[in-house]
């Protein structure tokens, strides 16, 4: 079973969350494998001790435009939906913007003169960890200046090994691409949100985006007893469980910023983890896509 951790904005707490679910169910001897797929900032392997199993590029092809037999008739760049194509017929002057491109080929199935071919360009890489002997860890890490991270992610979630019971996803932060990419993989997701106005904000449109995939989905609230009671009047009204809170305290935001995971110092913590977490299993486990 694939379990995402998500929410429509950063900061509110889903690496917090993640982490302690994967720490939760490793206590309590599951087998479990954390993937981080917040490609951009990618920061869960911060919190354990582990040792680098694997690594890999990830690549994706782009054109190249091969000037002598280009008769610039700008298919290609009619053919692209990324706008990664600039051409100037008039002057004979086109060129192929490697950062927008996405790598489909639509460009190399519209020129009829064989002037595209393509070439590998790194996007990023997945890392593989290993802690303690067993249990991994998946990081997706994309290179700087790569304007998408959802081929990374695809390759990460790729990478699980189905000889676990549970995979927890770290979903990266909003409601674009690389959130649907890493949603779509799971069987559940549970968004995390804060009783403020921006958290508010930003789970409802969360919400509708997942209601849209057809998802099942729950709600974390953080940093509980800050803001506001508008989220629990929100949740309550859509119909959208509540699946645990988590008190605004210093001493666990103190824990948290030195790297070091809660449910480790907090028993009662690891334990409501655990117990939401199975929960979901037992609840959701067979539901599928």
């Amino acid at each position: 079973m694939k379990i995402a951790i998500a929410s429509g904005k950063g900061g509110t707490g889903k690496t917090f969350v993640a982490t302690n679910i994967f720490y939760a169910l490793l206590k309590n001897n599951h087998s479990v494998v954390l993937v981080d797929c917040d490609a951009e900032a990618p920061d869960s392997i911060g919190f354990f001790r582990t040792k680098i199993e694997n690594s890999f590029d990830v690549v994706q092809k782009v054109p190249v435009i091969d000037l002598n037999s280009c008769t610039y008739c700008s298919k290609c760049k009619d053919y692209c939906n990324y706008n990664a194509i600039f051409i100037l017929p008039p002057i004979k002057f086109i060129q192929v913007i490697e950062e927008l491109c996405h790598g489909c080929g639509a460009c190399s199935v519209a020129c009829t003169f064989g002037a595209i071919k393509e070439k590998p360009v790194s996007l990023g890489k997945v890392n593989t960890y290993i802690l303690n002997g067993k249990n991994q860890l998946i990081e997706a890490c994309m290179n700087i200046g790569v304007m998408s991270p959802v081929q990374i992610i695809k390759a990460a979630i790729k990478e699980i090994n189905y000889k676990y019971d549970i995979a927890v996803l770290d979903s990266p932060p909003g409601t674009s691409c690389p959130f649907i990419h890493t949603t779509a993989a799971a069987d559940f997701v549970i968004l995390v949100t804060e009783p403020t106005p921006f958290g508010l904000s930003d789970l409802k449109q969360s919400v509708e985006t997942l209601k849209e995939m057809n998802k099942k989905f729950g709600v974390i609230i953080n940093r509980a007893g800050l803001g506001n009671n508008d989220v629990y009047k929100y949740i309550k009204y859509e119909n959208i469980p509540l699946l645990l809170e988590i008190p605004f305290d210093k001493e666990i935001a103190a824990l948290y910023s030195a790297g070091i995971i809660v449910s480790e110092y907090y028993s009662e913590i690891r334990k409501n983890f655990y117990e939401m977490t199975k929960k979901i299993m037992e609840q959701y486990g067979n539901c599928g896509d």
